[in-house]
């Protein structure tokens, strides 16, 4: 029978620690020099896909919505939500992490900690973000410059319209599919990069690498819990004058699948019937809100972006300044436009993240081993956000008459 690939990446950690536990710090040598390469190899392969995976589905997404005038009440206020419950998401990951301080004690000795260029102040931020030539931030792998000129070319391809822009929106979503695939290669081979990237640090550190892994599904933990019980209980309760009793049983099934599928492309067929018949969403707006969080609504995944990039920066030794911290929020949150739906997308955004704040990718390998058990928790906060952000709408609509039902 063959292993899920997240039974083999899971399996690689467990291997991993268990050969570098038997070889010990004798065998670090022969390690740094035959099997260290290859974990960057691997590395490199993700860095390889950030920057056309970015452009390809940041056009598609936007250019999927139509044209610029459907994006109008309903969508703004959709996306809206999307991105204030996302940023609250990385807020709330980095305020649990930094009370259960994952990866302190985690340190690598015998190494000096990475040099980390320093932060850009935010406005030097919002002037960087706009790009003078696309071309020149793509092949620097600038993340968010790329981002704000993908919205740019989906928003341009939309308004041309016509025979000219269907031609584009062809190439950018086969581009998109070619991205998808290309990935999912990439993530067949994780067992081994996981497996060669961890191993030198097994070998150099011994067991004091394992709690620290436990730290960081405990914060993952806490934090979705705080997340779905303060947040989208107050979207439910304040904006959808709805019980969050009612909301989170009506959402009890599909929870479920979510946490054993991790997925949350598999999960929507449900979500979408249990939030029009247990929880009374009309249906146009859960035919709407819904396929739509699920490709750009992803709190679970900005969540574990906060709580991971501060467990890796406590592994190397590294402060993350306010600035920092700021520009994992920025970043995160408009990254998760452009990978949702990607396989392997938790590991794209982070390292996207890392990369913007110039954090060690070397990082990846060291939470990627429990990525599974990790997935499972910020699947289920993904489907339940977008869920509860569909409430809201709802409730907001209800005052007035929807464009869809003049139009029905």
């Amino acid at each position: 029978m063959k292993l899920n690939l997240s039974v083999q990446i899971f399996a690689s950690l467990v291997l991993s620690v268990v050969v570098g536990l038997v070889l010990g710090d004798g065998a670090i040598g022969p390690v740094k020099t035959w099997v260290a390469p290859v974990g960057t190899m691997f590395i490199n392969l993700i860095k390889m896909m950030i920057v056309p995976v970015v452009l390809c589905s940041l056009v598609v997404g936007m250019t999927s919505m139509g044209d610029l005038k459907k994006l109008g009440r309903i969508g703004m206020k959709t996306v809206g939500f999307y991105m204030v419950t996302t940023a609250i998401a990385i807020v709330i990951g980095f305020a649990v992490a930094s009370v259960v301080q994952p990866g302190i004690g985690m340190a690598l000795p015998g190494e000096a900690a990475p040099k980390v260029k320093e932060a850009p102040t935010i406005m030097q931020v919002f002037v960087n973000m706009i790009p003078t030539n696309p071309i020149a931030s793509m092949a620097k792998a600038d993340i968010l410059p790329v981002i704000i000129f993908s919205l740019f070319l989906g928003a341009g391809i939309i308004s041309v319209g016509g025979s000219r822009s269907k031609l584009l929106i062809n190439l950018f979503d086969a581009g998109a599919e070619v991205c998808y695939k290309i990935i999912a290669m990439i993530m067949r081979l994780a067992p081994i990069g996981v497996f060669c990237l961890l191993l030198p640090v097994v070998v150099q550190n011994g067991p004091k690498v394992l709690l620290p892994l436990l730290s960081v599904i405990i914060a993952m933990a806490i934090g979705c819990t705080i997340h779905a019980v303060c947040v989208y209980s107050s979207v439910a309760a304040v904006v959808g004058h709805m019980s969050p009793v009612r909301f989170f049983r009506g959402m009890t099934e599909a929870m479920v699948i979510a946490f054993t599928t991790c997925s949350s492309a598999g999960t929507l067929p449900v979500n979408m019937k249990n939030t029009e018949e247990k929880l009374g969403v009309k249906r146009d707006i859960v035919s709407f809100v819904l396929p739509l969080g699920a490709t750009i609504n992803m709190d679970g995944t900005a969540l574990y972006m906060g709580v991971c990039s501060l467990f890796i920066a406590n592994v190397f030794g590294i402060h993350l300044t306010m600035d920092q911290m700021m520009m994992i929020v920025l970043t995160g949150t408009l990254a998760s436009i452009g990978t949702a739906g990607v396989p392997g997308a938790g590991l794209i955004m982070l390292a996207m993240v890392l990369q913007s704040v110039g954090l060690p990718l070397e990082g990846l390998a060291l939470v990627a081993g429990i990525d599974r058990v990790l997935d499972m928790f910020r699947t289920t906060l993904n489907i339940t956000g977008d869920a509860a952000v569909a409430v809201a709408i709802d409730a907001t609509e209800k005052s007035v008459p929807t464009q869809l039902e003049i139009t029905e």
